[in-house]
């Protein structure tokens, strides 16, 4: 009798450590991405860079640690331009603020009617990693701050 007591405890604490995981990877998958800042740097005729800040907003319960993350730069159902943020940690329910820059190869990005910025962030969790995938679709006025439209 007391080894099945013992193995139902085991079984109810793993069954809760695996619900637990998997309500906070369900969270970490719902982290919110915006634009806080755009400044171009440099505009040639075929291409410019910008500085930019991304605020992230993590849901979770966990604190993740993300490495170099790429994204890209969508309009109109075309790659415009990509870039990379530095490294971060996003504590858990709190928002993280994050530099990066990309660049733009061609002046098309200008005539936009629908932007996007996508890209997938690999987060250290514990014993683990996460690949966590985003798109942020900014509104019009965030798009012609974004890519600097007259």
């Amino acid at each position: 009798m007391e080894t099945s007591k013992k193995v139902g405890i085991f079984v109810l604490f793993v069954l809760g450590i695996s619900i637990f995981g998997y309500s906070q990877y369900a969270s970490a998958s719902q982290i919110e991405v915006s634009i806080t800042e755009s400044e171009l740097l440099d505009k040639t005729e075929k291409s410019s860079n910008y500085n930019i800040e991304l605020q992230f907003e993590n849901p979770s319960l966990l604190i993740l640690n993300a490495g170099e993350t790429e994204f890209f730069v969508i309009a109109n159902e075309r790659m415009v331009g990509k870039g990379t943020l530095e490294s971060f940690t996003l504590e858990p329910l709190s928002k993280s603020m994050v530099k990066g820059n990309f660049h733009t190869n061609s002046q098309d990005s200008d005539n936009s009617q629908s932007l996007k910025i996508t890209g997938v962030t690999k987060y250290d969790v514990l014993f683990t990693s996460i690949d966590v995938p985003f798109v942020y679709y900014p509104t019009e006025e965030q798009a012609r701050e974004f890519i600097h439209q007259e």
